[in-house]
């Protein structure tokens, strides 16, 4: 199913149906899957780990890596999806006003092209 048809929900669902099927939700304590989640990030990170951002961005043409990096991200989404069920959170929605506030951290006519922290904002001077 592409992503472009398939409800967050749809994914939420599929993740809580497996984990009842194996009645593994006696393990899924929010702190388990939250760290269980950041193992899983860094299992993606591995793949990045030796190479510069130029290789990193070649990946996508390596069928065999990619099938791999896309697997660690199955497993970071699985994760998070399994949390959100867990403490009832709506990933739509936590998301979008995530974005709201990230936008009004971050201006884009403040951060266009460049990264950086509230207090590393472009002065009147620069």
């Amino acid at each position: 199913m592409p992503d472009v048809t398939t409800p967050i929900q749809h994914l939420k669902d599929t993740m809580r149906r497996f984990v009842d099927e194996r009645d593994w939700r006696q393990f899924h304590a929010p702190k388990n899957l939250s760290m269980s989640l950041a193992i899983e990030a860094a299992e993606l990170m591995e793949h990045f780990q030796w190479i510069d951002v130029a290789e990193s961005r070649q990946v996508k043409d390596d069928p065999a890596k990619l099938t791999a990096i896309g697997e660690e991200l199955a497993d970071v989404l699985c994760y998070a999806c399994a949390l959100a069920n867990e403490l009832g959170l709506d990933i739509s929605d936590i998301v979008e006003r995530k974005m709201l506030k990230n936008a009004a951290k971050y201006p884009a006519q403040e951060f266009r092209g460049r990264y950086g922290k509230d207090d590393q904002r472009p002065t009147s001077a620069s």
